[in-house]
């Protein structure tokens, strides 16, 4: 831990912070030390070789090649050294492991909301336990946002339209401030918050005193109820669209002759702009739930859609659904007119 009468840098809280805070000082070295040493030369090379007399012309001076490839090589070592050590830490943040735990987090002007996938909501602040690695999901409802935990040496950017995932592990109980540092409006400057990591057993008891309305794919459950998704997509393999149970994770044949992965991006894309998302096999009739659901009720869908991946997947039809309704069926559900109301 940084001496606290001498703050310069932030406190290290998670596993990747020491390997991060490696890197910057060995730059930081680097740097300082070439800084210097062509400094030093400068003035020395001024002096040693100064006009003596009026009249003085220099003579040329030829450096051997053994001088000329040692300043190539040298340079040339270091910066391929930065260059991996620098992969090596990058790839590590952006390669989460298989056991995590899964919070989402939707940023919006001017605040940031998290949710557990217990149902636990909150927002400008963050629970999680000691020496579990924990992956954030992260996404905008309006402008680019960026999620900074100094502490963690942790830092995402948050794009609409897309999903952005981070993991770290903290090392040590306390609270530990993050920002919003991507200028997002009027009232960027406040959009602040704090992560309170806990050890494991006061972290199940907060959870256990949580006011979640149950799971985040449960809710998303109720809003495929509700949004009429069952009536397409039906798990005995008979409706318009492809079954779900078990797909999450696996590959897809697209009507245009690609092949896709089903993951969170996929499945976004399927919800909001299906136009060039349809399966091989199926009408494209799926309509856009564009503006009619929200960033949080869009990520319980997709949770919802992860829950069921451990299900058996039904054989999929080969050849072309039927246009029209079976016998005794109705038409596929159209989204609701208007927004849905908020959970």
């Amino acid at each position: 831990m940084w001496p606290r009468f001498f703050p310069v840098f932030p406190e290290r809280a998670s596993t990747m912070a020491g390997r991060v805070d490696a890197l910057y000082f060995f730059l930081v070295g680097v740097s300082a030390f070439f800084s210097i040493l062509i400094a030093a030369l400068v003035v020395y090379f001024a002096y040693r070789y100064r006009q003596r007399a009026r009249g003085d012309i220099g003579q040329p001076v030829h450096a051997g090649y053994a001088v000329e490839v040692l300043w190539t090589a040298i340079p040339v070592l270091l910066t391929m050294v930065m260059f991996f050590w620098g992969a090596g830490v990058y790839f590590s943040m952006g390669s989460p492991p298989s056991d995590t735990l899964d919070i989402y987090v939707v940023a919006k002007q001017w605040m940031f909301k998290f949710q557990h996938l217990g149902g636990q909501r909150e927002i400008d602040e963050l629970h999680v336990p000691t020496g579990r690695a924990v992956k954030l999901t992260l996404a905008s409802e309006d402008v680019i946002h960026d999620l900074f935990v100094p502490a963690f040496r942790m830092k995402a950017d948050i794009v609409p339209g897309r999903y952005t995932t981070i993991w770290f592990r903290p090392t040590q109980p306390g609270t530990y401030r993050f920002f919003c540092t991507q200028y997002c409006g009027t009232k960027h400057s406040g959009m602040i918050g704090q992560v309170v990591v806990m050890a494991p057993a006061d972290y199940e008891t907060w959870l256990a005193g949580g006011t979640g309305e149950g799971s985040m794919a449960s809710a998303g459950e109720k809003l495929f109820q509700d949004l009429g998704c069952v009536t397409c997509h039906k798990s005995d393999g008979q409706g318009r669209g492809p079954v779900l149970q078990g797909l999450f994770g696996h590959q897809v044949q697209l009507a245009n002759g690609q092949a896709a992965t089903v993951d969170e991006a996929y499945l976004r894309t399927c919800i909001l702009t299906p136009g060039g998302t349809n399966v091989a096999g199926f009408q494209p009739i799926m309509p856009s739930f564009q503006g009619v659901v929200s960033e949080e009720q869009l990520l319980q869908l997709i949770e919802y859609i992860k829950s069921i991946a451990t299900t058996a997947l039904p054989p999929q039809p080969q050849g072309e659904a039927p246009t029209g309704p079976r016998p005794g069926e109705t038409t596929p559900a159209r989204p609701p007119q208007g927004p849905m109301p908020k959970r």
